[in-house]
């Protein structure tokens, strides 16, 4: 059975203030000549359908479009909601729509209910793990504790103890949307950190032929059978120097991965990130291919020049983001305070700001989890709200 596995479409998302539903239908358009040109089996959506839990009007009818012309090429579709996602809007009309093949698993309690695909080879159950916000669906899953690992280890439980019950051979495949061990982030995944701890162990998935996930934009490999596709656009510039894929996966007969072939997706602009003097910058022959690009700046210069964006939109027109990062002595003070924070969490910022409002002092074992617990709780908030919605 061949799958195609993509993920994180982000509909209605801008990049930089650059609206980019054309580059998102483009990618669409793609997708779809990719299911005929290769004789797609099913397509597999591992979530983050949408860019926030109430999209704009555009964005639904790009989605909608997509399902329609989804339906029309007859092959089947699972997309499962993420963290971006509402997922009781995404699964509105569920039922109605499935009969047209597209097959929207957002429910938790539905997890152990496989979309059952068939090929010459027998059954395969494809199983959709929507993302589990872990104080909402602890209680509904059964979970020891409410962490990203235990209900996640209840879901899987769920689906290996409806898989015991199948025919011998059936094959099986999972979408889900988690942050898992190995993974690399980037700049533009929502923090979904639980008491300080977002990833979970690949061994989670054992027993299971094919896990397609969602969550990091970045492709990758976490073992043959585990695997990002990683977002179809780039949605930060620390995803510069990504390749944006989807992943064309060929399951054989015993369960094993007969095929992977990476698949491009179409690239709208290129991005670039380039770093040094205003003035070198500008005069650098070397950064004549990035003229064209959308480019984030990094300026060393000691002293701020004057108007750098007028001048750098001059020789890059597609200049979007601008930084400074003057160039300092080593002992100067008030170097480098932004790379202080870059690569920290919220959580270290904030423990470092309180130990330094209070004179150095570092918080006590029971001071973090408190700290932990409030932004657990902003984080279930603020997921309970939407959806509410």
């Amino acid at each position: 059975m061949r799958l195609l596995h993509t993920s994180d479409w982000h509909l209605g998302r801008s990049f930089h203030r650059v609206g980019l539903l054309d580059a998102q239908a483009a990618f669409l358009d793609h997708l779809v000549a990719t299911v005929h040109a290769h004789d797609v089996d099913a397509v597999l959506v591992a979530g983050d359908v949408y860019d926030r839990a109430v999209p704009p009007l555009p964005a639904v009818e790009l989605f909608d479009t997509a399902l329609h012309r989804l339906a029309e090429a007859g092959v089947p579709t699972v997309m499962i909601s993420g963290n971006h996602d509402s997922a009781r809007r995404l699964g509105v009309g569920a039922g109605l729509i499935e009969r047209a093949g597209i097959h929207l698993r957002t429910d938790p309690d539905g997890i152990g209910t496989p979309v059952v695909l068939s090929d010459t080879h027998g059954e395969v159950a494809l199983y959709g793990l929507p993302y589990l916000e872990p104080a909402l669906v602890r209680e509904r899953l059964g979970a020891e504790k409410a962490g990203h690992e235990a209900v996640l280890t209840a879901a899987m439980d769920r689906v290996r103890t409806d898989l015991a019950g199948r025919p011998a051979g059936t094959r099986s495949v999972v979408l889900a949307h988690a942050f898992v061990a190995g993974g690399a982030p980037s700049d533009s995944e929502r923090d979904i950190t639980v008491g300080g701890v977002a990833a979970v162990p690949t061994g989670i998935f054992d027993g299971v032929d094919y896990v397609a996930l969602g969550h990091l934009h970045g492709s990758q490999v976490l073992t043959p059978r585990v695997r990002y596709s990683g977002s179809p656009l780039a949605y930060s510039f620390s995803e510069a120097g990504h390749r944006k894929t989807m992943w064309l996966i060929d399951l054989g007969e015993d369960g094993s991965i007969t095929g992977d072939v990476r698949l491009d997706c179409p690239v709208p602009r290129p991005l670039a990130r380039v770093r040094g003097r205003l003035d070198d910058l500008l005069a650098d022959p070397a950064l004549a291919p990035h003229e064209q690009s959308w480019v984030e700046a990094t300026l060393t210069d000691p002293v701020r020049p004057a108007e750098p964006m007028a001048r750098l939109t001059a020789r890059f027109p597609h200049t979007l983001n601008l930084v400074f990062d003057p160039e300092r002595t080593g002992d100067d003070p008030g170097a480098s305070y932004a790379q202080r924070l870059r690569d920290r969490s919220d959580q270290q910022i904030a423990e470092d700001f309180v130990a330094h409002v209070r004179g150095g002092a570092a918080l006590d074992g029971d001071e973090r989890a408190v700290l932990h617990g409030a932004f657990d709780d902003v984080r279930v908030d603020t997921a309970e709200r939407e959806v509410g919605r």
